[in-house]
């Protein structure tokens, strides 16, 4: 089964750090990160941009509507997500607490949801293509 994991983060506190700051939360993130990544259960993980260079489409007048910015005004964001292949939730969380975003809160606070995939359809077409073509 897979599951998808938010990470969220709170961008007022990334915003207040120092340079300093930043250096020691990467280096507190790397033996978190080089785990998650060993795990077999991992099968995509992506860091996104911040959420003021988010474009937001909803529903409008006969067309959607198209702004900037974040989806939401919450004191935290997502600041990553990532997939995991597990038999169940419990064992999808034992991957996820892997992940540097479970031990950095003292830097950016948030922290990880994890959240069962009810339909999953995988695109191939882009390596379809690359067949075809090579």
């Amino acid at each position: 089964m897979k599951f998808i994991c938010f990470c969220y983060y709170e961008p007022k506190k990334f915003d207040a750090m120092t340079q300093d700051d930043i250096e020691a939360m990467m280096r507190a993130c790397k033996p978190h990160d080089e785990q998650l990544h060993a795990d077999p259960g991992l099968e995509f993980v992506a860091s996104l941009a911040f959420p003021s260079e988010a474009a937001i489409i909803r529903p409008g007048e006969g067309a959607p509507t198209i702004s900037r910015g974040a989806y939401t005004d919450g004191r935290e964001q997502i600041g990553a997500f990532f997939i995991v292949e597990a038999d169940d939730l419990e064992a999808a969380t034992a991957i996820a607490a892997k992940h540097p975003g479970g031990y950095v809160g003292q830097y950016v606070g948030g922290g990880i949801e994890v959240r069962p995939c009810e339909q999953v359809g995988i695109l191939k077409r882009k390596q379809e293509s690359a067949t075809r073509s090579g």
